[in-house]
Order: C-alpha cells, then structure tokens, then sequence
C-alpha cells in the first residue's frame, strides 16, 4: 500500500526541517512525499530543498490559504492512503505509518486516526485521547483530532475534497460528511500518532472560536445534517479534560 503524506507551509523555515525528518524517518518504504509550500518569503524554500531527492513532489506557489493547499495536495497524490501533515506537527515515533497501515488492512478500514499531543517548548500542554467513534459523541461536539486522519484516496474521489469557502471549519465539515453523512468505516488506533504544536487558529481568539462556532453550525448545515442544540455548547466544554488528562 502506498501512503501519501501532504505537507503544507508557509513561512516555515523554524519548523520545517523537523517536519520533514519526520516523513523521512518513517520505517514504512512506501510513502510518496508532497510537500505544498505558498510561495514562502523565508529561508523554507532553501531547508526544503536540501531534501529534494528524497520529496517526490514540491509545489512552491502563491495559493489562498491551507485548504486549498490540502487539496492541492490531495489531487496530486498517487497513494492508496493520505495523511496530512502540516509544517508545525510532527509523527510521534518512526513507526507511525507502519502502525496505521496496519490497522487499515488488519480492519478493511476507509481511514484510520489516533491520539494527539499538543507541545510547546517540548512540555506536552495537552492530551487529545481521541476515543471510539459514536454518532451519540459526535452530536455531543466530539470529532476525532484531524491531523492523526488518514484516509483512503478514493474515499476523498468519491464525497470530494475540503470545502474552502470554511475559513476554520474546513477539517470539521469534512469530518461530518465521510463519518455521519456518509458513514465511511473507521478504525481508531489507541496511541498518540502525532505531535502538534500549540496554537491552531480556531483556537487562537475567543473571537476566532466564536466564528468557528458559526461555521461549526453551518458545517451541519450544508451536509443536510440537524445540529442538536447543545452541541456548540458542548463541543468546547469537551476540551476541557484534554489539558486535565496526564500522558
């Protein structure tokens, strides 16, 4: 099985590298290496090119923003699976994608993920212990970390791509369309997959999360879904315990 792992940046030259040593230390062979870059100002293009006899394809353009790289990505790819993996996370070990190839033939599966790690200056500030997947959580708020989301290329040919006219909410509605709308079956993997580094831009403001409530909402919206009333309320108050939760 061939697994495509897309990697998005944009100015990334403090963390690029450590991105990429990530792929490239992987101890599954069959992994095809996209890396998406915007055009960046910085030094990333120069730390990216010292690997480009080991990164299958490089795209450096201006685009308008991370989803449209994604799937930029995405239709570039040749692999049977895709992971995204963006310029500012990490895999947790060497074997992750031993460990999710695995899971995907041991099941039959249409997209796997696992646990996340948030980290700052190496001390983990946060624990995202993701869980077996249930419509009953889901309606709760609850989706599974989208950066440990691996899924099967045809599964994207087949309910489409990331839907960029979310500016936040994006990973959230795609989620919502393969896992309720469409039902695709899912594995999770009970171990950490994947290291992040603290600041998502949903999280960044009380007023990035109040428009990311918004598109949260609209995301059931256009998937013809019904939005229980509680779930915006409850879908923050869920994160609460992954800062309580030790590792």
């Amino acid at each position: 099985m061939k697994v495509s792992i897309i990697t998005t940046c944009f100015n990334s030259e403090k963390t690029i590298t450590d991105t990429i040593f990530s792929v490239l230390n992987q101890t599954y062979s069959n992994i095809e290496y996209i890396i998406i870059d915007g055009a960046s100002q910085d030094s990333t293009l120069d730390k990216i090119n010292k690997y480009a006899n080991k990164i299958n394809i490089l795209v450096s353009e201006p685009d308008q923003g991370m989803y449209y790289a994604m799937n930029k990505g995405i239709s570039l790819a040749s692999g049977d699976l895709i992971g995204i993996l963006n310029s500012d996370d990490l895999f947790y070990n060497n074997q992750v994608i031993d460990k999710v190839v695995k899971c995907i033939k041991n099941d039959n599966s249409d997209a796997v993920y696992g646990d996340l790690i948030y980290f700052n200056n190496n001390k983990i500030t946060r624990y995202w212990k993701a869980g077996n997947l249930s419509i009953k959580k889901m309606k709760f708020g609850w989706m599974p970390p989208h950066p440990t989301l691996f899924v099967k290329k045809n599964i994207y040919d087949k309910f489409g791509l990331f839907d960029v006219s979310f500016k936040t909410s994006a990973d959230y509605e795609l989620i919502l369309r393969f896992l309720l709308k469409h039902n695709i079956n899912v594995s999770y993997i009970p171990d950490v997959l994947i290291k992040m580094k603290t600041g998502g831009q949903s999280n960044r403001s009380i007023k990035n999360r109040i428009k990311a409530n918004i598109e949260d909402k609209r995301a059931w919206n256009v998937n013809n879904l019904k939005m229980p009333f509680y779930t915006r309320y409850l879908k923050p108050v869920l994160k609460i315990n992954q800062y309580l939760k030790k590792y």
